[in-house]
């Protein structure tokens, strides 16, 4: 389950079954929403989808609160550090923590979480240095863009690997199977330049039942 943007005048959230290369069920709003996720779980529940577990793109708070298995999305959690420290990393420390997320859906949680627990020894009295504000007084982290990179890594490490946990559910280790979607039904929107937001959504709608 994800959510894509059309611009800033609307959202569109989606449960997919990557099996059955299915829409199950979507909804517009204008942001996403812990609530409106789980709101769109218990539908499906309701109408008889027995959902085995769950990928996501793990926005703060989606990956708890469930009964199923959650796996955080690979490529966002890549996405995320590099929205932190860059495509191209000046610093030594950015540059080595972009180089282990390559590594994220080539090896085991014991692997990586060995390799994470290296770079934290390695750069952990780093991420501890601190600027302080000479008139306010006031101090900061010098690198925290690096360190919420870190621990965003961190925080989702016990939901990075839940694919690898129950191979019985081939659960996906990304949300590509939605990403590819939206990239196509954005394309033929974007065809349409002029349509108003009332009838883009009827339009989206239709390819979200064909795809």
């Amino acid at each position: 389950m994800d959510t894509t943007y059309f611009k800033r005048f609307f959202g569109v959230m989606v449960w997919r079954c990557p099996h059955r290369r299915k829409n199950l069920l979507w909804k517009f709003l204008p942001y996403e929403t812990i609530a409106a996720y789980k709101d769109g779980i218990e539908r499906l529940e309701t109408v008889g989808w027995k959902v085995k577990a769950i990928v996501c793109d793990g926005r703060r708070g989606l990956l708890q609160g469930f009964s199923v298995p959650v796996q955080m999305c690979h490529f966002h959690q890549a996405a995320i550090v590099t929205r932190y420290v860059t495509r191209r990393p000046k610093l030594e420390a950015g540059k080595d923590l972009q180089s282990l997320m390559r590594y994220l859906p080539k090896v085991d949680e014991a692997q990586f979480t060995l390799w994470l627990d290296l770079w934290h020894d390695k750069w952990g009295e780093f991420l501890k240095e601190r600027t302080v504000d000479e008139l306010t007084g006031k101090w900061h982290y010098t690198h925290g863009r690096l360190r919420s990179a870190y621990y965003s890594v961190k925080r989702n490490l016990p939901n990075l690997f839940t694919y690898l946990d129950h191979p019985d559910l081939n659960i996906p280790n990304t949300t590509n199977s939605l990403e590819g979607i939206f990239t196509h039904v954005k394309k033929k929107v974007g065809l349409h330049g002029g349509l108003r937001i009332h009838q883009k959504q009827p339009m989206i709608e239709e390819f979200l039942r064909g795809e």
